[in-house]
């Protein structure tokens, strides 16, 4: 519980309408190099004016897996690792153009450990709930959740967004997957996902961001590079703040 608490502790509406999250302790100070965006760009204070007279919007980044749970493998590299590592990124991204900004993960440990709101003897569903819920706990725009692919073919490559059956969640899903296909030089294009618990009963709009394939080595070897992870966080903010700036 004391993870979870010490997430609301931070998360501080100040009298100018400013809102900050604190991740001092374990993201490191060196933000990710900013490059130009192709696409239109607004920051946190233009959307806060437009769109909301007396909060800041929040945007809640979902860390996929933790903990006991490290997700999908591949040759020794652990997926909770790089959702984590791209997280941050993202985070950093967003917060230096104005935006607030939510993290439920703040290092390596299982969202189920910290549930407070589904009494189940399965850890995947108290982590689900746990996930879930903190969505309704703060005032969330959108929640974006962060993970990385398998397949057992491994040619398969390239990232995938996921989206749920609802108009906003699409376009967000939309603009996020054409930047990440224009960083990757793919041509993937957006998938409902409909058995995934967090589409299902999010009630924000919300997308599944697949980053790569881990059983592809190409995929592998870029979403493993800090400086790669960079450019990844980077297109996924330049999707974000483009749905932001157009709803």
């Amino acid at each position: 519980m004391h993870k979870l608490l010490a997430l609301f502790g931070a998360l501080l509406i100040c009298s100018s309408g400013h809102t900050s999250v604190s991740f001092a302790s374990t993201v490191s100070p060196e933000h990710p190099i900013h490059q130009q965006s192709l696409m239109p760009i607004t920051d946190g204070e233009a959307y806060r004016s437009s769109h909301h007279a007396f909060a800041a919007p929040v945007i809640l980044l979902d860390v996929g897996h933790g903990g006991i749970d490290g997700g999908t493998t591949e040759a020794g590299v652990l997926e909770k690792d790089i959702n984590l590592a791209i997280s941050q990124k993202i985070y950093l991204l967003l917060r230096s153009k104005g935006y607030a900004v939510v993290i439920n993960r703040l290092g390596d440990y299982a969202l189920s450990d910290e549930n407070r709101w589904l009494n189940s003897r399965s850890r995947h569903y108290r982590d689900l709930a746990q996930r879930k819920s903190l969505s309704e706990e703060v005032s969330t725009d959108i929640v974006v959740s962060i993970h990385a692919n398998w397949s057992s073919r491994s040619a398969t490559h390239g990232p995938v967004v996921l989206h749920q059956k609802e108009g906003r969640s699409y376009l967000l899903a939309q603009s996020i997957q054409d930047s990440m296909n224009q960083l990757c030089g793919t041509h993937r294009e957006v998938v409902w996902g409909k058995p995934f618990y967090m589409l299902n009963y999010v009630k924000h709009p919300a997308v599944i961001i697949e980053t790569g394939f881990l059983s592809n080595p190409a995929d592998r070897a870029r979403i493993s590079d800090p400086k790669e992870q960079k450019r990844i966080a980077k297109s996924i903010a330049d999707g974000i703040i483009y749905y932001l700036s157009v709803v």
